[in-house]
């Protein structure tokens, strides 16, 4: 570690204090005020270095931010060189073992729960030195072996208070930290660390976790835990992986999956909040809480280590303890500080051995195919994604008794940047249409199901047009902040999409592929990944439908074998137009 490791006060320790034994005495002379800085990162999603992975060259975007643990490391070792180690805490909000081919490599081609390997994830924090981090949703992607041993792995306590053992009904995580600092020239101080996360890992990574652990309503769990570490702690920070305003992307069977403003405004005691999972960039917000009528600061760091919440804690003695008389949060852009030599160091390796990986070829592509479009045209890109999930299900189902039943497939545009050169396609062309790390199922539905899928998917996600005059495509997707990637597009049949009716009556044509209507009767097998299937999304219907396929086979490895198999990709071979945006009848494009 980077820093002198900080007096983590332990749960035993909390309750033999708990239990009446007196303080150890101070020797340091006692003043009445104190400066504290708390650093805090939020959904790094795999970023170590500032390198983008599927463009194999360093991390662009339009606003100029920069990604990554590294830059990170340089703004901490600023901001201790400024405050003094000793005044510095350092924390991480969650969503960090998925979401670069770096963590895929080391989760599934060569696991480290398999080769004893430490996590690059736990070795760039570690060379940073962080004091806490809270579990996101995503760290279960990978199953809980994985979050085991990255958990035993790192060199600070990884919290999460609102998850339990299914079996025991105890924490499965740490509910929470007490970080005792000691302050040149002042009393110490102890930090109360609690952490909390959205519960929608119980449908989103169900065949990981179901019947394991449990996870509460965060709001619930606040209330359950603040008054225990207030008791203890001079300072109360809570890390909420959730975002702010109540949002949901699941169904009304869980608590709500972004609570985070609801926290504060409702439960007493707590001093500052780090917000994340929703990947806005809010550096402050303050929250009044109804019962104490004090303000709560909450922050949330732009995602992928683009900035570094900065929480200044000015506190005071009230009563010969240390109060927390005002917090102000700003954001530090990682963009303009270097990256950390020692971060680097300690994952080159890793880096190295991803970097060759995703530069695999697999397949020569007859021509270039974008994703560019995908959003509001069909597109062989991601006819190439339906075309596989097709496949794979209609072979397995051979011999079944829904062998003769039609096969359609669900995709989404999950990246408008996806693009398959004319030429070599390597694997970082495929990770790059495909980001996520879904596997592939199938369900079973009627007709009118399927209907009101895709009345669903088109409803909330284009906005209504005039019924006359010029329509630019590219301004009527994505109403009210609906992502891309819970855009649903459906294969095996046709359909039109009347942009121009009001939402819940969009679908106006649906056939079969031989030209015929769609009944509502009629059974179709409809692959899907493993996140809308298990309700990711909120569709209707795909979530309790009978599962007709789940051999828990990675969609991204599928296209990525796939492609190796047949040598050549042509679209010639699978893509052919299926859905259209109209008006009245008439397509909007060709």
């Amino acid at each position: 570690m980077r820093h002198a490791p900080r007096t983590t006060l332990t749960l035993a320790l909390v309750a033999a204090a708990a239990a009446g034994l007196a303080p150890l005495a101070s020797a340091a002379p006692r003043t009445d005020d104190l400066e504290l800085t708390l650093l805090a990162t939020t959904d790094l999603h795999g970023r170590v270095q500032d390198w983008d992975y599927f463009k194999d060259a360093p991390y662009t975007e339009r606003s100029g931010d920069a990604t990554g643990l590294a830059r990170v490391g340089s703004v901490v070792d600023a901001v201790r060189a400024e405050r003094g180690e000793d005044s510095v805490l350092v924390v991480d909000n969650g969503d960090f073992l998925q979401g670069t081919p770096l963590t895929y490599f080391y989760a599934k081609q060569e696991p480290v729960t398999e080769t004893g390997l430490e996590h690059p994830m736990a070795a760039a924090y570690d060379a940073i030195g962080y004091d806490a981090q809270v579990v996101g949703n995503h760290e279960y992607n990978y199953g809980l072996d994985l979050l085991q041993d990255y958990t035993e792995d790192v060199d600070h306590p990884v919290l999460g208070a609102n998850v339990i053992d299914a079996t025991t009904g105890q924490p499965y995580h740490q509910p929470y930290t007490l970080q005792r600092m000691k302050v040149p020239g002042h009393q110490p101080v102890t930090v109360g660390i609690i952490g909390l996360t959205t519960p929608g890992s119980a449908i989103w990574d169900k065949g990981n976790v179901e019947g394991r652990v449990e996870f509460l309503d965060m709001v619930e769990t606040a209330r359950r835990w603040v008054p225990v570490v207030d008791a203890r702690a001079d300072v109360v920070v809570v890390l909420s992986h959730a975002g702010t305003g109540g949002t949901s992307s699941y169904g009304p069977e869980l608590p709500t999956e972004n609570p985070s403003d609801v926290i504060a405004r409702t439960v007493p005691g707590i001093d500052a909040m780090v917000v994340g999972h929703s990947h806005r960039d809010v550096p402050s917000q303050v929250v009044v809480n109804e019962v104490s009528g004090e303000d709560v600061l909450l922050t949330q760091p732009y995602r992928w280590g683009g900035s570094v919440s900065r929480v200044d804690l000015s506190l005071e003695k009230v009563r010969g303890r240390w109060d927390v008389a005002s917090a102000t949060a700003t954001a530090i852009r990682t963009k303009d500080y270097p990256e950390d030599p020692e971060v680097l160091a300690a994952t080159a390796e890793q880096h190295r051995t991803a970097v060759a990986y995703v530069n695999q070829v697999v397949a020569t592509s007859t021509e270039e195919l974008s994703a560019r479009t995908s959003r509001y045209e069909d597109t062989a890109i991601l006819d190439f994604i339906q075309q596989v999930q097709t496949e794979t299900v209609e072979g397995a189902l051979e011999g079944t008794d829904r062998a003769d039943l039609p096969v359609l497939s669900v995709a989404a545009p999950f990246s408008r940047d996806a693009v398959f050169p004319q030429g070599d396609v390597t694997i970082r062309d495929i990770a790059g249409l495909y980001v996520f790390d879904n596997t592939l199922e199938a369900v079973e539905l009627t007709g009118a199901q399927v209907r009101d899928y895709l009345e669903a998917s088109a409803g909330r996600y284009f906005v209504q047009v005039p019924a006359t005059g010029p329509v630019d495509p590219e301004t009527i997707t994505g109403s009210a902040g609906q992502p891309d990637y819970n855009y649903d597009i459906l294969s095996g049949v046709e359909y039109d999409i009347d942009v121009s009716r009001p939402a819940g009556d969009r679908i106006t044509r649906l056939v079969q592929a031989d030209g015929t209507a769609v009944e509502d009767d009629e059974r179709f097998v409809v692959a899907v990944n493993n996140y809308r299937r298990s309700g990711g999304g909120n569709f209707p219907h795909v979530a309790t439908a009978p599962v007709v396929y789940n051999e828990q086979l990675e969609i991204r490895q599928l296209l990525i074998e796939w492609a190796q198999e047949r040598g050549v990709i042509d679209p010639a071979e699978f893509s052919a137009p299926s859905w259209w945006l109209v008006r009245d009848g008439e397509r909007l494009l060709p």
